[in-house]
């Protein structure tokens, strides 16, 4: 496994589980990365499998099942990182989910949180974690 622990949100899942978004090859290369360790939470499972298999899209959700069995860790979803999260949100000003997953990386002690956000956009405004934008690296 890797040596950079990763968390990346739902949009880099998606793009690499669909293939034609503009960024899919920037989250492959994330994903394949084997100098990393991913480490998520069940709000990212939550925000990419239910639709998929509603849809049965059977390919997607196994794809994301899979990146879910391979994380080396799932933060557990606690009224800690709820509170977190809420620091995070009014500090940032970020959106709900987007607090979550902050919270999550930070509580993972995540080296980076990789994203298919555009770099001006609120999550951006987070600190004490190191933030990459797949649309910065094209």
């Amino acid at each position: 496994m890797g040596e950079t622990r990763t968390f990346v949100d739902s949009s880099v899942l998606i793009s690499a589980a669909r293939g034609t978004d503009e960024i899919a090859g920037e989250a492959f290369a994330v994903l394949d990365d084997p100098a990393r360790t991913f480490v998520t939470t069940d709000f990212v499972r939550l925000e990419v499998l239910p639709k998929c298999m509603y849809f049965g899209h059977a390919k997607e959700a196994e794809f994301y099942q899979e990146f879910f069995k391979s994380a080396a860790c799932i933060v557990p979803i606690s009224d800690d990182l709820v509170s977190e999260a809420f620091s995070e949100a009014t500090n940032a000003g970020l959106s709900a989910v987007d607090a979550l997953h902050v919270a999550a990386a930070k509580e993972a002690q995540a080296d980076e949180f990789v994203t298919g956000e555009k770099p001006k956009r609120d999550l951006f405004r987070v600190s004490g974690l190191k933030l990459t934008s797949l649309r910065a690296l094209r």
